[in-house]
């Protein structure tokens, strides 16, 4: 169950510094708000606003809500393999995987780039992009980035076999964000419209940049979509190739850091979901813990008091740079035991140990008026870019 902060605030973190709380106040003060801004148990400082918040406006966007990385999201897809079909030996699984996603740009994968060339000949976005952009956008289709990027193959509760991955709009949903927040600021000081984070800058509905904002904002979910997809039927081929047999049953895709027109008692209102998913009664969810954790498919509980909403994740409880001063690759080495993941790379990796992360099961429980679980998963494969 919640707690109400104040009128314009609730949260459901049990666990939450008081920067997080300054942060989210200085949005729930804003004029544009229309009833309370909602925090889920994973809600952290973000740029601007706060990870794991729920915004609603009235006939106004915040760039920097959304955030960086438009369209951020998951897509999980459960198998028809068990736990038992499974070889001993998943280490070839990894390296195949590490090939068919890279982390960075695609390297030598042909129907891949068909695939992007397809994707971007039929979807442009309202900002004009430069050639390089372009190209640049087209080498990244189908890779999965790095950071708390990642792609797991899962056993839940009954012994199934999921593939899970997370990942969104690349360098190019970034470019296009960097650019709106800061035209949202350019305008905030030319209409010396006085904000307590110059980061709130908002675009006001019917202006051309609020128009302009939406269409790419669009285009980048639409772009992280697509990639996902790719990624995930790339995985999905790997790993039937790998087993020998097998085929996927069904898909959940869900995205995270977004906004969209929605009616709330009545009233139309721009609801932002920055490290949040819709969950709505009946909507479908992926929640990731973090590497050597579990995972849970939920379905939806439409509480209207966190504008149907819950959380992404567990939430970072260290930001990156405390986690390599708090903890070493030997930590997150014993924090991985019996997974298979690159433990070769394990140096590179501290900052996404398991203890710079909430308490996902704790998180699980802070939402249970938000969201029913349908499945616990827990990783017995985990790949990370690095």
């Amino acid at each position: 169950m919640p707690t109400v902060i104040n009128d314009k605030l609730i949260s459901w973190a049990s666990e939450i510094d008081p920067e997080t709380l300054r942060q989210a106040e200085k949005a729930a003060r804003l004029g544009i708000v229309e009833g309370h801004v909602a925090l889920m148990p994973d809600a952290h400082v973000g740029i601007g606003a706060t990870v794991g918040s729920v915004i609603p406006t009235k006939g106004a966007v915040i760039p920097a809500a959304v955030g960086v990385d438009i369209g951020c999201g998951m897509v999980a897809a459960e198998l028809d393999v068990t736990e038992d079909q499974l070889p001993d030996d998943l280490q070839p699984l990894l390296t195949r995987i590490e090939a068919a996603i890279p982390a960075g740009v695609g390297q030598g994968h042909h129907e891949v780039a068909k695939a992007a060339e397809r994707w971007l000949a039929g979807h442009r976005p309202a900002t004009e992009l430069a050639a390089d952009r372009v190209a640049k956008a087209a080498r990244q289709f189908g890779t999965l980035g790095s950071g708390n990027h990642f792609f797991e193959l899962c056993v839940d509760e009954r012994g199934r076999c999921w593939v899970v991955l997370h990942s969104g709009s690349r360098g190019i949903g970034n470019q296009l964000a960097q650019a709106h927040i800061a035209r949202a600021r350019k305008l905030a000081k030319d209409a010396m419209i006085q904000l307590e984070d110059p980061d709130l800058a908002y675009f006001v509905q019917g202006a051309p940049e609020f128009n302009t904002y939406i269409a790419d904002m669009l285009w980048a979910q639409g772009y992280a979509r697509a990639n996902r997809d790719e990624m995930m039927d790339n995985a999905m081929r790997e790993v039937f190739a790998f087993l020998g047999f097998g085929q996927e049953t069904r898909r959940i895709n869900c995205h995270h850091n977004f906004t969209q027109l929605e009616v709330h008692d009545g009233r139309q209102l721009w609801v932002t979901r920055k490290g949040a998913i819709k969950a709505d009664r009946g909507d479908l969810g992926v929640i990731p813990g973090s590497m050597g954790t579990r995972s849970y498919i939920v379905a939806g509980k439409g509480n209207p008091a966190s504008w149907m909403s819950c959380s992404h994740g567990a939430g970072r409880r260290h930001s990156r740079t405390q986690a390599k001063k708090l903890y070493t690759s030997a930590d997150l080495a014993q924090q991985m035991k019996g997974k298979v993941w690159l433990s070769d790379r394990a140096a590179a990796l501290v900052d996404e140990i398991p203890s710079a992360y909430k308490d996902i099961d704790q998180v699980m429980a802070d939402q249970a008026d938000l969201v029913e679980v349908l499945h616990t998963l827990h990783q017995v494969l985990n790949y990370k870019g690095t």
